[in-house]
Formats: structure tokens, sequence, C-alpha cells
């Protein structure tokens, strides 16, 4: 299937809406999956597709092709992880990546030699040839970085009595870059059903490869192929060719002009004497048959597919019915807003759910309780509800009304409180001017500015944008004590999700609905999971009773390694201790959350949650944050070291039958609260659209969807 895509879209959306049609085409088929790739840059839309088996058939090192995508190396590397079996187009490319997997094969180019032996058989010249003159000499593929046009040139103008003859497209290199000649013809690109009618009029066929990076690995098919189309070769020394060709009768390896000239002479006479080395050649194709390649490529996919059903097995459900256990037709593990919202469209759907969470209470972390004072506090520090979604915003107001709330925070520093983020009147306070536009801000900011290129880390995100004293004053301090590290450690991410404003908006957050639930994040919570399909055990781990309950499905928001035991090792979080007060004041600061970016200060921010909630009482609490290295899981750490440990475990959890897993901590990324509600609401749509299609096909089949939501 070929996707068709907006051509005006923007492509950063192309990941997405390729993943959505891939899922519905997944949708209408049943039967057997093979993830097969030809180039790691398929995988961010494909990778959460549950397969027999994965294959990565490599067939060039493409990250030394021109323009190849930044990315590229770095897929690759995810592909390598997860691929149960690899394939590469040649053995000099085996051995340059044969260390990168456990289970990795040579396939070099086979060939269709009846569909090219026509050529040697009487036939119709192509009508854009039959006026070039003998002697021919040709070559067909794509025309590129790889192709040596001087060389081309070079033999074309030693030799003017040739006809040159070059069938191929143009690409990445512009058409007015390719050597005019009288006798050099481009004739464009042709069909695979007429290469051998071009062959038939040829005398000598070309590979004119230009010694490069984007040459250093390939293995070209077009070699077995002229040669069973009955033409001689001659070719620039690609290591490949040398190796499986080099001393074959009727295939000439030359490394200059002169050297490649001559070649091309030799080669003409040995045209004339067929008998001489035709013979040779039929019998060194012989094992070259796409049928052969097609046979061992299968057998190395079948025990591919067999090794991994033995390591997860994708055909038995979960859990066992224990004799009078009612069975379920989902348990979902977590009641936060992943596992609600799960439960929730789920168990509307007709499904009856089981939820489990090892805390005594729903809400995750979005808990809130009153304390002594009457104060309605958040247990695990301060959620503050902000979205552009109104899909999301119209879901979550089913179950509560609220209390418009527009976030805003002060920072600490010195004697001073500044607002964050920066905006005009920070730059003003800060500095005692008297900015009184947005362009007089903004001309301010960039005399400051430290351009870095590239930008790599959260310090150069912020240097880059404001310089080095903002970046010392607001972040330096504040990053290192919520990380532990230095920004210039951590991923841009960090700090990039902060904006620097030139005008006076001091709003947190600019979202279109900023609001708290009138009631609290827990009455919220408990009327979503106030179904006659739901049913609740708290404060148990879900690992005691998975057995116990059965259930055809299981939907997971804990954390991805804890589920596969830790096997690749552990995910790295921080974590934070709180330290909840109540003072005998009505009041403590101006706004919510006041930031303390000094390093001197042990905790990161305090908030007072009146200014939240909108309560009114005579006293006032507030919490502390004190962020920490062990502790229930908060932050994952934004390092490249860490995706890439879980992305392993995202291998496994791809493969995992009957799990769907969903949540901040199944997929290791940090979510604002409407994202994650987005991401479930997603993904119960896909669960109960899978169900729906498999009920309508096999009525008394019970089969559970497989997802990774990413």
């Amino acid at each position: 299937m070929t996707p068709q895509l907006v051509a005006a879209n923007n492509r950063e959306n192309d990941a997405a809406v390729l993943r959505s049609l891939l899922d519905e085409i997944l949708l209408t088929r049943h039967g057997r999956v093979i993830r097969w790739y030809y180039t790691p840059m398929m995988l961010p839309f494909s990778e959460h597709v549950v397969a027999d088996c994965i294959v990565y058939d490599c067939m060039d090192e493409l990250a030394n092709f021109r323009n190849a995508p930044p990315e590229l190396i770095a897929l690759e590397r995810e592909l390598f992880d997860v691929a149960d079996v690899v394939f590469t187009g040649g053995h000099s490319l085996f051995e340059a990546k044969r260390d990168l997997h456990a289970n990795i094969h040579p396939f070099p180019s086979s060939v269709d030699a009846a569909h090219f032996a026509r050529a040697r058989q009487a036939g119709t010249d192509p009508e854009d040839q039959q006026s070039l003159p003998h002697p021919r000499l040709g070559y067909y593929g794509v025309v590129d970085e790889r192709m040596d046009l001087q060389l081309l040139a070079a033999v074309a103008d030693a030799r003017p009595d040739w006809s040159i003859i070059v069938v191929g497209p143009v690409v990445k290199i512009d058409p007015r870059d390719l050597p005019v000649r009288a006798n050099l013809h481009f004739l464009g690109g042709k069909s695979y059903d007429v290469l051998p009618d071009y062959l038939r009029g040829w005398d000598v066929a070309l590979m004119p490869f230009a010694i490069n990076d984007a040459t250093r690995f390939i293995s070209p098919t077009k070699t077995p192929e002229y040669l069973a189309a009955g033409c001689p070769v001659v070719s620039t020394p690609i290591v490949d060719v040398v190796r499986h060709y080099g001393d074959l009768r009727g295939v000439e390896i030359a490394g200059t002009a002169d050297a490649f000239v001559e070649a091309c002479e030799l080669s003409l006479e040995l045209r004339a004497q067929p008998d001489s080395w035709l013979p040779g050649v039929d019998s060194a194709l012989a094992s070259l048959s796409w049928d052969n390649s097609f046979a061992g490529m299968r057998r190395l996919v079948e025990q591919a597919a067999a090794q991994r059903q033995a390591v997860h097995p994708v055909t038995s459900p979960v859990g066992w019915p224990a004799p009078g256990a009612p069975r379920y037709d989902v348990m979902v593990v977590g009641a936060g807003f992943a596992g609600a919202v799960m439960a929730e469209r789920l168990a509307s759907s007709g499904k009856s759910v089981l939820v489990v969470d090892r805390r005594p209470h729903v809400a995750g972390n979005a808990y809130d309780r009153l304390d002594a004072a009457g104060v309605l506090i958040h247990q695990y520090g301060p959620h503050i509800f902000h979205t552009n979604s109104s899909d999301v915003f119209d879901y979550l107001s089913r179950f509560t009304s609220w209390h418009p709330y527009e976030h805003r925070v002060l920072a600490q520093v010195k004697d001073e409180l500044l607002p964050i983020p920066i905006n005009r009147t920070t730059l003003n306070e800060l500095y005692h001017l008297d900015l009184q536009t947005d362009e007089e801000a903004e001309r301010f900011l960039a005399a400051r500015a430290e351009p870095v290129d590239p930008i790599r880390t959260s310090a150069d995100v912020v240097i880059s944008a404001v310089g080095t004293h903002l970046y010392e004053t607001f972040f330096r301090g504040y990053t290192r004590k919520q990380w532990g590290m230095d920004p210039s450690e951590l991923d841009k991410s960090v700090t990039a999700r902060v904006p620097t404003r030139t005008n006076v908006d001091d709003r947190y957050f600019t979202d279109r609905f900023q609001a708290m639930p009138a009631e609290g994040f827990t009455r919220m919570f408990e009327r979503m999971l106030d179904h006659p399909n739901i049913e609740l055990l708290l404060g148990v781990d879900y690992r005691e009773v998975r057995d116990a309950y059965p259930h055809d499905h299981l939907v997971f928001t804990g954390p991805i390694d804890e589920y596969f035991n830790y096997c690749h090792g552990r995910l790295p979080y921080r974590s934070l201790r709180f330290q909840h007060e109540t003072l005998d004041c009505e009041w403590h600061q101006l706004v919510g959350v006041v930031n303390y970016p000094d390093e001197a200060v042990p905790f990161t921010r305090v908030t007072e949650y009146k200014h939240l909630t909108g309560q009114k009482t005579p006293r006032t609490s507030i919490t502390r944050e004190f962020p920490a290295e062990d502790g229930d899981p908060y932050y994952p750490i934004p390092r490249e070291e860490n995706q890439a440990l879980y992305k392993r475990y995202e291998a496994l959890a791809v493969a995992e039958a009957g799990v769907t897993f969903v949540g901040r901590l199944a997929t290791y990324r940090y979510y604002n609260m409407d994202q994650v509600v987005g991401q479930a609401l997603a993904a119960s749509r896909r669960l109960i659209a899978h169900d729906e299609i498999q009920q309508a096909e096999a009525p008394t089949r019970r089969t559970a969807a497989v997802r990774l939501v990413a």
C-alpha cells in the first residue's frame, strides 16, 4: 500500500498520519504479521505494531548517501535493537555491521536469469536507441552521487566513436551537472520489463561507480543482470564486485579512466567470442537465483519467529480462570489519569473492568485531600490543569465542574520576587529598566543572547535565547537541584518547555482552557470510576493478584521496566519528597507557586494551594518540594542513553501479547495531564474498535488487542 499525504502538510505530522493509516489497515487484516524494513526511517510510525517477526533488510549504508536524514543513524540503532533477524545486501556490508546484531546474514544480489536472458534472443530495439551507432556501451540504474560522471565524460572523450548510453532517472544531482557529449546519451528512467530490450542492443555493460562513502558497501544487482543478458561488464573497483566477480571471465575491473577505456576495448573483443566466456558466466549464475535467496531468508525468518514466540507467546491469554472467580474483560493497572480514562471508556463500551492500584486511593499523583486545616492540598505536589484540546476538556467536564484558575509563578532572586517565565516585567525589575514595548524587550534579549550551534543541551537552549546571566539567574541552579545534574548534561527538551516572552503576560501557561476541578481531582476520579462495569482493588500490587483475577486483556500504566522485572536494568527517574505545613495566617505568598533557583536553598518551590482552589479559610497550607534520587518515579531523566535503554523495554512491550501500555511511566515520557488523557482516549478507541471488528468477524473468539501507545 502506498500512503497519499497532503503535499503542504507539516512534515512533523507525517509519522502520526502514517501511524493512523497503518492502524486502520491492520484492523481489517488478520493472521501473521512480519515487520520487514528496508530503511529505519519507517520505524517511528510502525514500531507499535505487534509482529511475529521483525526483519531489517539492510541493502545499503544509507547514512552515507547524500541528504541522508540526520535521525537515520539513531533510528538504525533502534531497529537493530528490536530486529529478530538482519539481512545485508552484500558481504562487505555484513562485515561492517556483523557486530551490531547476533542474528545477521549476508544476502548478495541475485538475478532473475530467465528475465534478462531474453536479451540474448532476437527482438526489437527500443525506439530511442535504434538510431545510435555501434559499438554501444550502456549503463542502467539511478544516476546520483554514486556515479563517476567525470569518468563517464573521459571515456566519451577518449572514444568518440562509441555510443555511451545511460538509462535511469537523475536523482539528488542537478541535471545541468551531467556531462554533455555528442556520443553520450541520457535516455531517462525505464521500467524493469524493458531492460532486456535495451541490453540486447548493447555490446558492453558499464558500472562507472565513483569510489566514495556512498559506494563503499554496495553490491550492485546489475552485475549478474548484465551477465545474464550476455553482456561483458566493465566496473570500477567496487569491493563486492571485485570479491565475487573479479576472477570471472567476462568482468573487467578498472580504477582509472585510461584503464577503464582499455577494459572496454578488451570487453568488446570478448563480446565477439561468446563461447569463450558465457558458459563460465552461466555456471556462476546458476546458484544466484532469487528463489534461492528467498528460501534462505524464509528459513531464517521462520527460525526467528519461532524464537520470538518461545520468548513472547502471542496466543495465550493473560491468566487462567480460578474456580468460581469472575472473569474480567480487562484488568487496568493504575488508577491515575491513564488508567482511569482507559477504565471508564472500556467500561462504557460494555466491558467488565477491574482497576488495581498499589496505593489505597484513586487519582494517582493527582490525589488531593482536605488537611487538618480544611485546605484541599495535593498530596504529591501541585497539579495545574491546562489544555488546548476541547476534546480532552469536554471529556473531563463530564465528571467535574471547574474553578477558573490561571497559574502564575514567581522566582525568588535574592530579595526580589520576579515573574517566571521571563517576560518584560522580569527584565524591567531585574535590570531596573523601562522597556515599554515587545520590540524593545526583543532587542534587549537579542543583545544578551549568545548563539549556540547546534543546540543540544538544556543549557544551550537558554543561553542561545537570553544569555549567560539570565541562564545562571533563573535556570542553572533550579535545574541542578531538580535533576541532580547540570543543564549541560540534559537534553534540550528540559528547558525548551519554559518560554521566554517579550510582553507582560505573566501567566505560566497560555492554553485555551485553564481551570481546576471545582471539588478537587480525587472527586473527579471517583465519578469517573463510578460505573457498574468497574470494580476497584486498591492498596494491592497487581503482581500479587494478576493470576487470581482472570482477565482477557491487561492495560498497564506503571513503570515499563518494573513490568519486565528490570531485565535490562532500571530506567532512571527523579523523585520528589514533600513537606506539607499548615501556617497560622490567611496567606503566605502572592501567587500559587514560588520557585527558588538558588542552589543554597534545598527545595525547588513552595506551593500555596488556596490560590489554586479558590478556598476561603483563616489558615493556609503550603508544600515544599525537595528533589530526590530515590522514591516514587516522577520525572524520566531526559538523556540519550536513557532513551536507548527505554527502547529496549519498548521492544519487549511491542511483543507482549494481550497488553496495552499507556501513560507516563509505561512509555517513559513526561506528559502533562491533558496529554495523558488524550493518549488514553486514543488508546481506548483503538482497543474498542479492534475488538468490535474481531467480534464481528468471529463472534465466538476472544482476541485481545495488543498495542504500545507512544
